[in-house]
């Protein structure tokens, strides 16, 4: 299968007793999945609805893109809009829906015996969850400077100082610590100032300095470092830094000069950043889909092949694997975790997969477009040994717990209770210049 997307590539498939093809549906095999997969009724998916699913068609997914017309009888002169609509050779991808057990294992595959006991695995999933959120010290501390920072900014809102060109339209909290899914150890808080004025470089950098002003004046005794960066500037104390993340009212962003203000895609992901922190607020802030968020955080953060995965996608992702099913219950956190993999490895977020609907976007974006085809590929075979590990007893390897073992288990064989599981390979192979020059020539 040819790779999409701005870069060539292609699939190499795997012939039978190898690991299973990825690219048409994620599971071994090369013929097409069964017609209707008993996936279930259509789910919506409005722009800022709480169901950011994808949309399955209502045909096979394998449907012919490109449907042969009716000929024109014999002896009868063709119509002028018969040959323009005579079929092309040219045949279009269609999109398809990885395989999920979760919506169809009672109906269409009943157990047969009694489920394991997983007591085990969901008593990790808890420790690994206290392990990973932060100290209620840690967090006062956070949330007094995000405070402070914030009062600051407000003042400066509602009594602009003489001879100050920066106009500010409003602060919005934002992130982690907003949604409640900070990481321990990462004491960061972030808040998004819009600009009515444009973000000049140097409009930031006196803005930062105003607010430090504003601080020390309430408290003398405050030590503060203003250090400034690309998307804004951060304000950092002894035990807790602020982000201070600069976007601008939309009219503005069609007046930016690349060399005076702040880079155009950085002040458009300020401002998803509210949308995604307005949603997550709205739609998913059951108490399992925060704890799964932690867990895969953290599993990006260890495990090279899921690093390409935004914060924004492991939000996505744990909503979808708590909430969406089939009576509307949430799942328990070890049901849940496991899914994400299944997911992942069935080929949720390759090139042709209904993956994720953006809720927060218009166009029905899927969040996985924004991978490039080797992190997308690598997310893949990365989740699928992962899998593997887990479902014979290396739940600690992968949770990273201490004494579980292996800590390179994607990269490096392991042996658990008997079984030797060997990493998964790459799938995707980029074309050489070579054979992108012969395309480009056909």
């Amino acid at each position: 299968m040819r790779g999409g997307g701005g870069r060539g590539g292609f699939y190499r498939g795997r012939g039978r007793g190898g690991p299973p093809r990825r690219g048409a549906w994620g599971g071994g095999g090369g013929g097409p999945p069964p017609q209707n997969m008993g996936m279930g009724p259509p789910l919506s998916a409005p722009i800022h609805g709480p169901t950011p699913f994808a949309v399955p068609l209502n045909s096979t997914p394998f449907a012919a893109a490109v449907q042969p017309n009716k000929q024109p009888q014999q002896g009868q002169k063709p119509k002028l809009s018969d040959k323009q609509n005579q079929p092309s050779t040219q045949r279009h991808m269609v999109l398809h829906q990885p395989f999920d057990m979760i919506p169809v294992q009672e109906a269409h595959f009943p157990r047969v015996g009694e489920a394991p006991n997983e007591s085990a695995f969901q008593q990790c999933l808890v420790k690994r969850s206290q392990e990973l959120t932060p100290l209620p010290e840690e967090q006062t501390l956070l949330s007094n400077l995000v405070t402070k920072v914030q009062n600051a900014v407000e003042a400066i809102i509602v009594a602009p100082p003489s001879n100050f060109e920066v106009a500010i339209d409003e602060v919005k909290q934002v992130g982690s610590f907003k949604k409640g899914t900070m990481l321990a150890g990462k004491n960061t808080g972030d808040l998004v100032v819009i600009l009515k004025s444009l973000p000049t470089i140097q409009a930031i950098a006196t803005l930062g300095q105003k607010v430090i002003e504003n601080i020390k004046a309430a408290d003398a005794k405050e030590v503060l470092t203003l250090i400034p960066g690309e998307d804004g500037v951060l304000v950092k104390s002894s035990s807790a830094c602020v982000r201070l993340l600069i976007a601008t009212i939309p009219p503005n962003l069609r007046q930016l000069d690349p060399e005076l203000h702040l880079p155009f895609k950085q002040l458009q992901m300020n401002l998803a950043m509210v949308r995604h922190t307005k949603w997550f607020e709205e739609y998913a802030s059951h108490s399992s889909v925060k704890v799964l968020v932690r867990l895969l955080k953290d599993l990006k953060t260890r495990f090279i092949g899921l690093s390409a995965i935004s914060v924004w996608m492991c939000d996505l992702l744990a909503h979808y694997a708590v909430m969406n099913t089939a009576d509307g219950q949430p799942l328990a956190i070890n049901t849940a975790f496991r899914r994400v993999l299944q997911l992942l490895s069935a080929g949720l977020f390759l090139p042709g997969s209904l993956g994720i609907v953006d809720p927060c976007e218009y166009g029905q974006k899927r969040v996985h477009q924004d991978l490039t085809l080797e992190e997308q590929d690598a997310v893949c075979y990365t989740a699928q040994t992962l899998l593997r590990v887990l479902a014979h007893g290396g739940d600690r390897a992968v949770l990273g717990l201490q004494g579980g073992g292996a800590t390179m288990v994607d990269r490096d064989m392991s042996i658990w209770d008997g079984v030797v599981v060997t990493p998964s390979d790459q799938a995707y192979e980029p074309l050489s210049d070579h054979e992108q020059e012969s395309m480009i020539v056909a």
